[in-house]
């Protein structure tokens, strides 16, 4: 063999299925050898988890052999069951054991205060039990003795009866023997103090005489010695209280079951008293019933019904507005007891007809001279004696026709209705109201023609006009009488006074005036130094001075009465108008009045009265101002308001003005009265304009002067006014200022676009060719583009060549360009308009 295979081979390693370089970090060099580094690793501690039986370095766990004497440990079991350490369970644990035991000890401390809280209640319990039974045996015991007592003290009496009052005497003896008995053996020092002697022997002397010596002494009074007798009153009252047992009455009140009235709405404390029971009991009762409620606490009926019922009465129901049930007493009259009355006419007709002028002619007086504007602006009422001396109420009623409420008052309070109408002038819208308010009140009608001596008299044509309104004359076969007459040559009066005599003696008018006042409320107005005053017409009954009056919701007592004339009246019979002073306040006219019986029948009624308007004045404007704002959003409108103030002379004028101003307006702008009342202007009123921004308007009265120095102050504006024509005027012309001026559209021509150009710095410029009428500088656009606008607006350049023009006529070309808009296109169309603004009217 050669030398290479005689070498000795090299020692191998051991086979092993490790790979090479597998369990720890290689090491590398540039030549490619490998080089193992040996890394210690630490083993980490699992608790409660054993290690995957796949993982690297893993170690193999081996199992204990158990034996059959080694124990569980249960512990260590259950805390790897729940994911703990065995300290941590074992700590776990204990906290439990302690909370348990806490809370265990908790509940027998718990239990046993239970326990001796019951125990303790139980004892009271039978404590009170039996403390209440020995109260009642003790109580039984006692009455027991005493009806014993009272039984012999009663023999006694009856045996001792005659002589009572010797045996009373002797008595009397043996107690003061008694006391000085007592005295002598309780009082030796007493004796030695003031000396003995003489006094002391004088004291013990023996007294004969049988009477009582000396004041009863605190020895005397201490003392038991001596035997106390019953006295007469005694007896006889244990007698009455013996007969008051055996009648069955004993000591306990019967129950009185009374007639309960209930309102409405009652408090506690009055319902008490109509049942004439404890208020306290009513207020346990309620409590019982689940009604926690105080004395003052308003009760409903219902309930006030169930609380009176339960207590054993009798329940009478009644409503608020029962207590206008006997206000005016409207039974019919026993025919012996009425008397014939005066009729009652109104003179009715158009403004500026010569009523008031018919009335001077026929009482001889001149009034129209004194009426501002000439127009009678209130109603007046008089009573005129006639030539042939039957009297006559007449009420004079306006004619314009603002007063149109005035008219209806005077035609629902007469008998006879006197229609004047002018030759000359013939039938007028106010003419045919009063037909109106004459009919639907059932008054007769007289028509009286007057201004019969005029050029242009035409009596015929009146009667004729009349025919429209089925006023059909006796001229003209008919039933109404008709006069001519001339208030200014006083001639057909006496006619007037015959045909008013026979229509009233047709109707046979009669009152009965022995009975209580009552009637209708003419005029009411406020005056200086006399306050409220009011004009009535009394049409039964007999007003006297002192009679409480009720009118509205004013009431008064009648201090003073007048007639037309100033004269002091005592009374007033039926048909005659009285101006009464006494009111609280001036009430509305047309309102009824009537004498009550007192004063506290008079608040009454006038308190609901008040309650009922203001309820409903509450209610009314909230649903008509929620109405209004309604209408408003839905339209799209806002409405302009005009706020005044209105203070006038008299009532009924204030109504007039407020109707009228009110109803001024239209849609857009309306006047609305903040406050209407009547008397002179005051400082409230100034304030209260202030605050509003109201002007006030005076109808024939003034301010004082601290009111109008205060509205020179705060810039309020107060207009004055005599006459109801200017004051409307007035109003109408500011509501027509407030209007929007109204818009009126005038075409002025046609331009079509034949080109468009840009033009720096103007923008776009149409090149038109005016096909229609012409077009005007700064005039209004539309553009229209296949017949539809598109634009509208305003012209800004007009040019013609390159000058600015005012206008191009048709045929011309110009340029044309438009404010804020360049949108157009060649072939447009362009109408050219003009906008001017007219003030409006109201209607």
């Amino acid at each position: 063999m050669s030398d290479t295979n005689d070498k000795k081979p090299p020692a191998r390693k051991p086979l092993t299925l490790k790979k090479p370089g597998v369990g720890g970090p290689r090491s590398g060099s540039s030549a490619g050898r490998m080089k193992s580094v040996v890394v210690e690793t630490k083993k980490k501690k699992l608790v409660g988890r054993p290690a995957k039986p796949g993982a690297p370095n893993a170690a193999p766990r081996v199992a204990p052999k158990p034996t059959p004497d080694a124990p569980v440990d249960k512990v260590a079991e259950e805390a790897r069951k729940q994911g703990l350490s065995k300290s941590e369970y074992v700590k776990r644990q204990e906290a439990l054991k302690s909370a348990a035991a806490e809370q265990s000890k908790k509940d027998a401390l718990r239990k046993a205060e239970e326990d001796e809280r019951k125990r303790r209640m139980e004892e009271e319990r039978k404590a009170l039990d039996a403390k209440r039974k020995a109260e009642e045996e003790a109580e039984l015991r006692r009455l027991a003795e005493e009806e014993e007592e009272r039984k012999r003290e009663e023999a006694e009496a009856a045996r001792r009866a005659p002589t009572v009052a010797q045996k009373l005497l002797a008595e009397d003896d043996n107690k003061d023997n008694a006391d000085k008995n007592a005295l002598e053996q309780a009082g030796g020092r007493i004796k030695k103090k003031r000396g003995g002697g003489p006094k002391a022997k004088t004291a013990t002397k023996p007294n004969n005489d049988r009477r009582r010596k000396g004041k009863l002494t605190i020895v005397s009074a201490l003392s038991g010695d001596e035997e106390r007798q019953r006295s007469l009153a005694s007896v006889r009252r244990a007698r009455e209280r013996e007969k008051e047992r055996q009648r069955g009455q004993g000591n306990e009140k019967l129950k009185v079951a009374r007639e309960v009235t209930i309102p409405e709405s009652i408090t506690v404390g009055d319902l008490a008293n109509r049942m004439a029971e404890r208020t306290s009991d009513v207020v346990k009762y309620l409590m019982k019933q689940g009604t926690m409620a105080t004395v003052n606490d308003v009760l409903d009926a219902d309930t006030a019904q169930l609380v009176a019922e339960d207590f054993g009465h009798n329940v009478k129901r009644v409503a608020e507005a029962d207590v206008e049930d006997d206000f005016i007493n409207a039974a019919p009259e026993d025919a012996d007891n009425l008397k014939s009355r005066a009729p009652v006419i109104a003179v009715m007709g158009h403004v500026d007809h010569g009523k008031t002028s018919l009335l001077d002619a026929l009482r001889a007086t001149d009034v129209a001279a004194g009426e501002a504007g000439g127009i009678t602006q209130h109603i007046g009422a008089y009573q005129l004696k006639l030539k042939s001396g039957q009297a006559i109420t007449v009420l004079d009623t306006p004619g314009h026709a603002a007063f149109s409420a005035m008219r209806t008052r005077g035609a629902e309070a007469v008998d006879i209705v006197v229609l004047v109408v002018a030759a000359d002038d013939g039938v007028k819208p106010q003419t045919i109201e009063s037909i109106s308010h004459a009919k639907a009140a059932g008054a007769p009608i007289i028509v009286a023609v007057n201004k019969m001596d005029t050029y242009e008299a035409d009596a015929r044509k009146v009667e004729t006009e009349l025919l429209q309104y089925e006023i059909i004359t006796e001229s003209m076969s008919g039933e109404t009488q008709s006069v001519h007459v001339s208030a200014l040559k006083k001639t057909g009066l006496d006619d007037l006074a015959e045909a008013i005599g026979l229509q009233a003696e047709l109707m046979d008018l009669k009152a009965n005036p022995d009975r209580d006042a009552d009637g209708l409320v003419i005029e009411s107005k406020v005056e200086k130094g006399r306050g409220p005053v009011a004009t009535l017409l009394v049409k039964r009954g007999t007003l006297k001075r002192g009679d409480i009056v009720v009118a509205g919701s004013y009431w008064g007592k009648v201090k003073a009465m007048m007639d037309e004339r100033n004269t002091q009246l005592k009374s007033a019979g039926p048909s005659i108008p009285v101006a009464v002073m006494g009111f609280d306040g001036a009430p509305m006219p047309g309102e009824p009045f009537a004498v009550v019986e007192n004063e506290a029948k008079a608040r009454e009624i006038t308190e609901y009265r008040l309650r009922k308007a203001k309820n409903d004045a509450a209610a009314k404007p909230s649903a008509m101002a929620s109405m209004e704002q309604m209408m408003a959003k839905l339209q799209g409108k806002e409405v302009s308001e005009m706020p005044v103030l209105v203070k006038g002379d008299v009532q009924g004028s204030v109504e007039a003005i407020r109707s009228s101003v009110e109803g001024a307006g239209n849609e857009e702008v309306q006047a609305r009265v903040i406050h209407g009342a009547v008397g002179a202007i005051s400082e409230s009123d100034v304030l209260l304009a202030k605050s509003s921004s109201a002007p006030i308007l005076a109808f024939n009265v003034r301010p004082n002067r601290q009111a109008k120095d205060l509205a020179e102050r705060e810039g309020v504006e107060i207009r004055y006014y005599s006459i109801i024509y200017d004051l409307l005027d007035d109003v109408k012309g500011v509501l027509q200022g407030m209007l929007a001026p109204e818009r009126r559209e005038t075409f002025i021509g046609y331009a079509e676009i034949l080109e468009v150009f840009n033009i720096s710095k103007i923008g776009k410029v149409a090149g038109c060719r005016i096909t229609e009428g012409r077009v005007e500088r700064a005039c209004g656009v539309r553009l229209l583009r296949e017949n539809v606008v598109i634009h509208e607006g305003m012209l800004k350049t007009l040019k013609r060549f390159k000058d600015e023009v005012e206008k191009v006529q048709a045929g011309m070309e110009c340029g044309m360009a438009f404010e804020n808009y360049e949108d157009i296109r060649k072939g447009d169309q362009i109408e050219c308009f003009t906008v001017e603004y007219v003030e409006r009217k109201l209607a």
